[in-house]
């Protein structure tokens, strides 16, 4: 199991840095690593790669917390776990700086990452979004080591408070829903509803989206957030005389799904459905193993185990590809940054008094020398031109979607042969035993 919890750094990132880092916490620092940048000089990196961006933002860099339940994790795979997240979440494009603390009960990760990509000098956006997708990919690498993860109950869409309301008959959404649902037909066009939706006493905000608020309540409610069918595409369509957008029927499904266990159905008319929904799938198992040239359980096995070489050969492929695009993506970073600092640098080196020299240009000294390191780090010394690691970048990125897309339709395809080999564990076995059945009535 592991807790995760973000928060920004606006003012005081070498100190964050410096934190994390504490030999006394991680290890003697044999639990820091990086990407990007190298811990001691983290927050110059990081302020070298903001300078560029046009768009800053107001953070520094973020900072993520992953927590792990006492004694689940050794400090390394934890460490492991960290740098797998970091790298998923961040995509190569933003430097970190990564450490495990063990000095406290439990083991946990201090993830920090500039808050401008030096890729494409963007700033990170934080949201409930981008924060539900750090959630999600902490579980799943905690449940591919064999950890414990939290798994939350289904989402309600509502707060508690809201669905307390909703019950007692008294939530601000449930009776604006109402009066829209009332309005609607006596409305002309959506002027004419927003009209009408004031002489309801409800007070209107134009912006962006059209937000509503009644007289005592509190906050405005935007339309959007009432559903599919309170849009307000959905309300001037269903002005016009059209459906609600929830009532529409849903496109025809021509999966194929696994057999239902009928006995566990409760009642005669769930297992009659039930039995009918597998006389469906069953036809359709059957159908693909005919469209598909599958004359035995042999033949399937086969095909099965040719798909998952494909898909693991094409996941070989995207890690391979995504390995390398980081590594340009750090060369031109470096590259750009040795070019820019070289002449301070040479002045830096012929200068008589170096320590009044290196005061006033501390930083680009730095940088330059960080730069150099990294370069020679990466084999890329004598530097390449930009416009080849340029043209490279964009070839690789094109291969990463094509094998992306590749990746998605093999998976597809196991999925689907993997329903139909779960299938036909039920229905073969089934057939023998109708079939002895008839020959122990004829004889």
């Amino acid at each position: 199991m592991a807790i995760t919890k973000t928060h920004p750094i606006k003012s005081t990132l070498k100190a964050a840095i410096d934190y994390i880092c504490n030999p006394a916490k991680t290890d003697g620092k044999l639990l820091v690593s990086s990407f990007g940048c190298t811990a001691e000089t983290a927050d110059i990196e990081f302020e070298w790669t903001r300078c560029h961006a046009i768009d800053k933002g107001t953070n520094l860099g973020r900072h993520l917390i992953q927590a792990f339940a006492p004694g689940e994790v050794s400090p390394e795979e934890a460490h492991e776990i960290g740098m797998e997240l970091a790298k998923e979440i961040l995509g190569g494009k933003y430097e970190f700086v990564l450490t495990t603390h063990i000095d406290k009960g439990h083991i946990h990760n201090h993830l920090l990452w500039n808050a401008v990509s030096f890729a494409d000098y963007k700033h990170y956006h934080s949201n409930k979004r981008s924060y539900h997708y750090i959630r999600r990919t902490s579980d799943r690498i905690c449940k591919e080591h064999g950890l414990s993860v939290i798994i939350p109950g289904k989402e309600k869409g509502k707060s508690y408070i809201e669905h307390r309301a909703t019950q007692a008959g008294t939530s601000y959404k449930a009776k604006l829903k109402a009066t829209i649902d009332r309005l609607i037909s006596a409305s002309a066009d959506f002027e004419d509803f927003l009209l009408r939706l004031q002489m309801e006493g409800y007070e209107i905000k134009r912006g962006k989206y059209v937000s509503c608020r009644a007289s005592d309540q509190e906050r405005f409610t935007r339309l959007k957030t009432l559903g599919v069918d309170y849009t307000e595409e959905a309300i001037t369509s269903r002005i016009a005389g059209a459906s609600r957008p929830s009532r529409k029927p849903k496109q025809r499904d021509d999966r194929i799904r696994l057999l239902m266990d009928i006995q566990s159905k409760q009642g005669a008319g769930l297992r009659h459905w039930a039995k009918l929904q597998n006389l469906k799938q069953a036809a359709k198992t059957m159908n693909f193993t005919t469209e598909h040239g599958i004359d035995s359980y042999g033949e399937l096995e086969s095909k099965l185990a040719v798909l998952t070489d494909r898909r693991d050969s094409v996941l070989a492929s995207i890690k391979e590809t995504e390995r390398r695009i980081a590594e340009l993506t750090l060369i031109a970073k470096y590259s750009a940054a040795y070019r820019k600092c070289r002449p301070i640098y040479d002045r830096y080196k012929q200068s008589g008094d170096k320590e009044k020299f290196l005061r006033g240009h501390e930083s680009e000294i730095i940088m330059f020398e960080a730069a150099a390191r990294e370069l020679k780090r990466l084999g890329a010394v004598p530097l390449p031109s930009m416009d080849r690691v340029q043209a490279e970048l964009a070839e690789l990125t094109a291969r990463k979607n094509t094998l992306y897309a590749d990746y998605s339709e093999v998976k597809r395809q196991i999925r689907e042969y993997e329903t139909i080999r779960q299938n036909l564990d039920i229905l073969v076995p089934a057939c023998r035993e109708r079939e002895q059945q008839k020959h122990q009535q004829i004889e």
